[in-house]
């Protein structure tokens, strides 16, 4: 019994708490440095919170509702008993109002029956003698008059405080009854508050931007470049750029011809050259602050004449957001035979497309540990498609340059499945990261 009142009390104060927490929750999905400004707004570890507590709450309104219904029928049961109390003493009650009916009906009977003799009697005697019978007669009835009345009341409380018994349990119950519909409806409204929470926000404010990268590099030297992280938005950000280089070989079984390390500010690490990475985690960079992360790279000797390039983002959360994406860029640069003499120009991204930003499949990626958010899904037969055209999209958040360079065609024409599959890497790193939590 002490059970299923502590679960039915957990279940309606853990349904209602939370309501207020997510019924504004859906106004907080609006995206941008607005957004981030909100006062108000529940953080992403408030709405984990809170959705945790509602799948809590509604299981344990569910146990509640079982064990109240076995309870319920429990109580049944032991008020249907014969050995019950309540049951006995309605029992008791019900035989002594029907005695004392039996008692009134016998003593009417005796009055009749007296009636009849005085009106029959002859003479002063015997009618006096009769009218004597029929006094007690009638006192007689008077009296079980009385105790069939005093019976029929005490049946009726008996009876009454058996039924009253039967609708507390009825009414027990009902405080646990409806506790799982509600608490779903808790559940629901928290799962959705979280999985808005949960979409990528898009931040035009947080760029990645390189200085230094040669639009020419010959094989076999090293360059110094940087990459510049800015925080244009209105959030305060946990930031973790990501970096992605490639180049094509035509026909050279050369693998990862770009050695490419960067500095965390007292010793270089090294790319692994396999995929996209995130790199130089900032755990705090305010509205208008900005991160340099220095890089080198070394061109393999053994590598030829052929296009690279590199793509730059940054992926990034915030207290409210676990993800949120900063434009991606593309730099293209050529690969020049050993010896040769490169030009000064810096590789520059191209020009923003109409597709810009327009990545498929980012909403409810999930979230992530320590590495930040983003998702990056269905890439793969875009860039497929820019390559083999030839015909950029952009690069801030696209894939493709629009022809800064001569790379864009020969890159198609040497290795649209490579393209593909570096692009791929580069979502697949940004998609693996979001689904991971905050």
């Amino acid at each position: 019994m002490r059970l299923c009142r502590s679960l039915a009390v957990a279940a309606v104060v853990a349904v209602s708490a939370p309501v207020a927490l997510f019924a504004t929750a859906p106004a907080f999905a609006a995206t941008g440095p607005a957004a981030a400004r909100s006062q108000d707004r529940p953080t992403y570890e408030e709405l984990v919170k809170a959705a945790a507590e509602a799948k809590k709450a509604h299981e344990g309104a569910v146990v509640a509702k079982e064990e109240g219904y076995k309870e319920l029928m429990a109580a049944f049961a032991a008020l249907d008993s014969d050995t019950h109390p309540l049951k006995a003493a309605t029992a008791a009650a019900d035989k002594a109002a029907k005695e004392a009916a039996g008692t009134k009906e016998a003593a009417e009977k005796a009055v009749a029956d007296a009636g009849a003799t005085l009106e029959a009697a002859q003479g002063d005697a015997e009618k006096a003698e009769a009218q004597r019978a029929l006094d007690v007669a009638e006192a007689e009835l008077t009296k079980a008059v009385g105790a069939k009345k005093e019976a029929d009341t005490a049946a009726e409380a008996a009876s009454a405080a058996w039924i009253d018994a039967r609708v507390a349990a009825v009414r027990k119950y009902s405080l646990v009854q409806d506790a799982p519909a509600k608490a779903l409806k808790a559940k629901e409204a928290a799962d959705k508050a979280l999985a808005i929470a949960k979409e990528c926000v898009r931040e035009t404010g947080l760029t990645s931007h390189l200085v230094g990268l040669p639009s020419q590099v010959v094989v076999g030297t090293t360059v110094d470049f940087t990459l510049r992280v800015t925080n244009g938005t209105g959030r305060t950000l946990a930031v973790d750029p990501l970096v992605f280089f490639h180049a094509v070989q035509q026909g050279s079984k050369t693998e990862g011809p770009l050695k490419v390390e960067w500095s965390n500010g007292s010793q270089w690490q090294a790319l692994s050259g396999y995929g996209s990475e995130h790199i130089a985690h900032i755990d705090t960079m305010k509205p208008g602050e900005h991160s340099d992360v220095k890089f080198r790279m070394r061109v393999d000797p053994a590598a030829k004449k052929g296009d690279a390039f590199a793509l730059f983002a940054g992926d990034a959360s915030d207290a409210y957001n676990p993800c949120v994406l900063g434009p991606m860029k593309r730099y293209d640069f050529e690969l020049l035979p050993a010896g040769s003499k490169p030009g000064t120009d810096e590789a520059e991204p191209g020009l923003p497309g109409k597709d810009d930003d327009e990545r498929p499949q980012t909403t409810k990626p999930g979230t992530n540990t320590g590495t930040g958010p983003s998702a990056q899904g269905g890439a793969s037969e875009q860039t497929v498609r820019t390559a083999a055209t030839g015909t950029g999209t952009g690069t801030d958040g696209g894939l493709a340059a629009t022809g800064t360079s001569s790379a864009t065609a020969p890159l198609a024409l040497a290795s649209v499945a490579t393209v593909a599959l570096g692009a791929g890497a580069v979502f697949a790193a940004r998609r693996r990261r979001a689904a991971g939590g905050i």
